[in-house]
């Protein structure tokens, strides 16, 4: 598809995390999927490990979520992501510009946006209930799905320790997961908190920071006070025996800046 007039684009980040956001509730360019890999392209592009729209939903939501990971492909539910949508929602006025209850790829969340200064702030958002029996000893670590699929392992030095090299290694492992999977590294801090580094697939590197994959770590570890590259998370959540429910992601968000793409720059 080619553009015939200028995109308004958003760039938001979640503790370094960081996405373009488009409102396409008015108008939907339809970018396709080298599209959206251009725009998320670091040299050729804007700059983002993802892409989100925003757009209208069914009665009883304030928006819906659609999130694209760097390679153009439509990705799964993304925590960081959610959240900077949410800070995204109260820059365009909707809502009570504090709570709002959304769509996703893995169904309902509902968010609050706990403080906001200018350009920066602090969002928490429900995510979604993990039951016991979906979290599985694999290999060195563990396997669940917080919205996405994470293998969360204990290492040594993770301050040293080659992510991006032992992270595709593990996403790679087809007969284990065959759709690929996020890969988190955990190590204890002297401090008490738990230092979470994450290889996301479909960025196919480390990311500073992965909501879903702090969410994942907590769980496995039962820490919820996490430090990553980008900034520090708390993680909250109540234990059945059953299942994970109630479970809150809190952590930093921030508007990087607004701009226009021209008309024809994705032709």
């Amino acid at each position: 598809m080619i553009m015939n007039k200028p995109l308004q684009f958003y760039k938001y980040d979640g503790a370094g995390n960081d996405f373009v956001l488009l409102d396409i509730r008015e108008y939907d360019p339809e970018l396709n999927v080298e599209q959206i890999a251009r725009i998320c392209h670091r040299r050729f592009g804007i700059g983002a490990d993802g892409l989100m729209t925003l757009s209208k939903s069914q009665e009883g939501y304030d928006f819906e979520m659609r999130y694209y990971n760097s390679d153009g492909r439509l990705g799964s539910m993304c925590g960081n992501g959610g959240r900077c949508i949410t800070a995204f929602a109260r820059q365009l006025g909707i809502g009570d510009l504090r709570h709002y209850s959304f769509m996703a790829y893995d169904g309902p969340h509902k968010a609050e946006v706990l403080m906001w200064n200018q350009n920066i702030g602090l969002v928490q958002l429900g995510m979604r209930d993990v039951a016991c029996s979906n979290v599985r000893r694999c290999l060195d670590g563990w396997f669940l799905d917080t919205g996405s699929p994470h293998f969360v392992v204990r290492v040594d030095d993770l301050e040293n320790y080659d992510v991006v090299g032992q992270g595709r290694r593990y996403r790679n492992m087809l007969d284990l997961f065959p759709e690929g999977t996020n890969v988190d590294f955990v190590s204890d801090l002297p401090d008490g908190r738990l230092f979470v580094r994450t290889f996301e697939r479909g960025v196919e590197d480390e990311t500073w920071a992965c909501g879903t994959g702090v969410t994942a770590s907590a769980i496995v570890s039962g820490n919820g006070r996490i430090k990553t590259l980008g900034g520090d998370f708390k993680v909250t959540f109540t234990s059945t025996g059953e299942a994970y429910s109630d479970v809150r992601l809190t952590g930093p968000v921030s508007f990087n800046f607004q701009g226009e793409l021209p008309a024809g720059f994705l032709s």
